[in-house]
């Protein structure tokens, strides 16, 4: 029985490897193409292809049907082979982004860039579905910090690499270059993904390894939906989206608008900004790996405590950035601490939190769930954003007109809403795992008697 079940683990961690791979490359990639429009703003503004309103319109589209998709798609993760669905989202992805770099026109722009957000939310919920069906709940925990990381990999790649190819080869080459990288990725990722462990007649991780299960009644259709339907009426699932809607809308002002930020008000060029950019998901993968360590050994796996400190890091990185002296290494520490903040917060947040507490079987649903609410207002940001940047046109001592960004309402906004997230962060404070649908149930339904 012992020999079985070493062949078994040895089996199970060589799948592990290929999973856990396959999906850090896989959605490292999703986010080249994902973060390539931040590098393109400004020479596209530059050369007069779409206007400022046009990019908010775009960044809106995207995450608008990034949101609905995510959500959609969350739930559908929890049936599907999770190596077709991913690839191939992938592949479509690729081939649109090629599409946008042959493309001039605003409508068309507009109509791609929201065609691929849905491509694009075929990443964060399947991901994580994968990773709670392979590793088990002792593993799970540093393995979505890691696979976590993926995003700042990809953020890190975009800044430095996809700027370069901007820089010399313009704002085309840029979204070609993202795409071509896509469609390449899409097969391997194919190669490397899994299926649920039965499909290879594998027990459960946790079975596997000699942990007690907590994911019943895994393959019955049934029980999965009726576990979807259970997150839905949780309040602390809602709480959490929240939280993480916040803390999206000033994670992608920072994604989308920074690197503007710094050309317009910082006076860095297009190459010195993506490299200071690149400080950001450096330490953002720093942040996102050291959070399941943090809060697994520090705190014993409790999640909120490092929340509340990675939320208070964001806002403390922020003020720096906005109010701080201007100094290039002033900046650099500011990006970093965001990208730090944001990194775990990401972790915590966007999923590992909620799926912690809810039932195992509708992992998918609720990173969905959460995610609608979350691009939602990401969205939201890009269209606001878009509205308080105010450009205004006056003539330098050399008599050519020049344009001039004013972000000052626009850095309040930002900063409010990383501030929001942390006070609704903390109302979960006390939030208890649910183990069992049924108890819980009965529970929520006692009548509340008075005194």
């Amino acid at each position: 029985m012992e020999g079985s079940q070493d062949k078994i683990q040895s089996i199970y961690k060589r799948h592990q490897w290929s999973v856990f791979l396959g999906l850090v490359f896989g959605y490292a990639i999703f986010y080249v193409v994902r973060m390539s429009l931040g590098v393109m703003k400004k020479p596209m503004l530059d050369a007069d292809i779409v206007t400022k309103a046009e990019l908010g319109i775009m960044g809106s589209a995207f995450f608008f049907t990034y949101a609905i998709g995510k959500f959609t798609n969350g739930f559908l993760s929890d049936y599907a082979n999770i190596g077709r669905f991913m690839s191939f989202s992938l592949l479509l992805s690729g081939i649109t982004a090629i599409a946008m770099g042959m493309s001039t026109t605003a409508f068309f722009f507009i109509l791609l860039w929201g065609v691929n957000g849905w491509f694009q939310s075929v990443g964060s919920a399947p991901s994580c579905v994968s990773l709670f069906q392979w590793f088990s709940p002792k593993q799970r925990g540093s393995r979505y910090a890691m696979w976590g990381g993926s995003r700042n990999i990809g953020e890190g790649i975009t800044w430095i690499l996809t700027a370069t190819i901007v820089s010399y080869f313009g704002w085309q080459a840029g979204f070609i270059g993202a795409g071509i990288a896509a469609v390449i990725a899409a097969p391997c990722m194919f190669l490397a993904l899994r299926d649920r462990p039965q499909t290879y007649g594998l027990p459960d991780a946790a079975t596997a390894f000699g942990e007690e299960s907590d994911i019943k009644n895994a393959n019955d259709p049934k029980e999965t939906r009726r576990a979807q339907l259970f997150i839905l009426k949780q309040p602390t699932v809602w709480l959490i989206a929240l939280s993480c809607a916040m803390m999206y809308s000033s994670r992608y002002a920072i994604s989308s608008w920074a690197v503007l930020y710094l050309q317009e008000v910082k006076g860095y060029s297009l190459i010195d900004a993506g490299f200071a950019m690149a400080a950001y998901p450096i330490a953002g993968l720093a942040g996102a790996i050291l959070s399941g360590i943090i809060s697994d050994k520090i705190f014993n796996s409790n999640r909120h405590i490092p929340t509340l400190l990675y939320g208070l890091a964001n806002i403390a990185g922020m003020l720096l950035l906005f109010f701080g002296a201007h100094s290039r290494m002033m900046d650099a520490v500011a990006l970093s601490l965001i990208g730090y903040a944001i990194g775990g917060l990401v972790v915590f947040l966007a999923g590992l939190t909620a799926c912690d507490l809810m039932p195992k079987n509708a992992v998918g649903a609720v990173k969905g769930f959460i995610g609608l609410f979350s691009y939602m207002a990401a969205s939201a940001q890009e269209l606001i954003s878009s509205h308080l940047i105010t450009i205004t046109e006056t003539v330098n001592g050399a008599g050519e007109i020049v344009k001039v960004y004013d972000f000052g309402n626009a850095q309040y906004f930002w900063l409010g809403t990383a501030v929001l997230s942390v006070l609704l962060a903390t109302t979960v404070w006390n939030a208890k795992k649910v183990t069992d649908i049924d108890a819980q149930s009965s529970i929520d339904n006692v009548p509340v008697l008075e005194k």
